[in-house]
């Protein structure tokens, strides 16, 4: 019984990790990167694709993002769906490829970036801990329910907290490894 509370937390707590790690490939950084633009939705074809579905992405040269659709016939709407995306970049449409020139990062933006992946992480450090919460919940019900002993509880309660400090170790290491990834561009 107790197996299967901390299994499907640890559970949960990988997949935390692993959505906190695609937020971050979504930041911006001055490097040109395929996961920045893959995930933009365009409205083609009377729906919502993402980027990727539609079209080769190609890095050029470490700063240039080149998107050749494989139907030239929506190049503007590939266009238009990247200008009204947050990331800021701007498009150039030649009517066969579009190529996004990634500036370098102003120091006043790297820090800007630097407060909002150090808020991402703080929002999955808090939804691990929120994973620990209900499992903690579950292990004083079983507690109460006298299905399980106070030192079982107890017990628990110290292997879940180690559980829950290695998976927020891994979210500061993320943040860690992101925040120089944008100090470096």
């Amino acid at each position: 019984m107790i197996k299967e509370i901390f299994s499907k937390t640890e559970e949960l707590m990988k997949k935390t990790v692993e959505k906190c790690k695609s937020e971050f490939a979504t930041v911006r950084t001055g490097r040109a990167s395929v996961s920045l633009v893959e995930n933009i939705e365009v409205e083609c074809y009377n729906t919502i694709m993402k980027l990727n579905q539609i079209a080769n992405i190609n890095i050029i040269e470490g700063r240039i993002i080149e998107i050749r659709p494989w139907d030239s016939s929506i190049i503007v709407n590939i266009e238009k769906a990247i200008l009204n995306s947050p990331l800021g970049l701007t498009p150039i449409n030649d009517g066969k490829i579009i190529k996004i020139n990634v500036p370098a990062l102003t120091e006043e933006r790297k820090q800007e970036l630097i407060k909002q992946v150090s808020k991402i992480a703080e929002n999955y450090r808090v939804a691990i801990r929120n994973e620990r919460r209900t499992a903690l919940e579950t292990l004083r019900q079983l507690k109460k329910d006298k299905k399980i002993s106070e030192d079982d509880e107890y017990h628990s309660e110290q292997q879940l907290q180690k559980l829950t400090d290695t998976y927020i170790k891994k979210i500061d290491e993320l943040l860690e490894q992101k925040i120089k990834e944008i100090n470096e561009s």
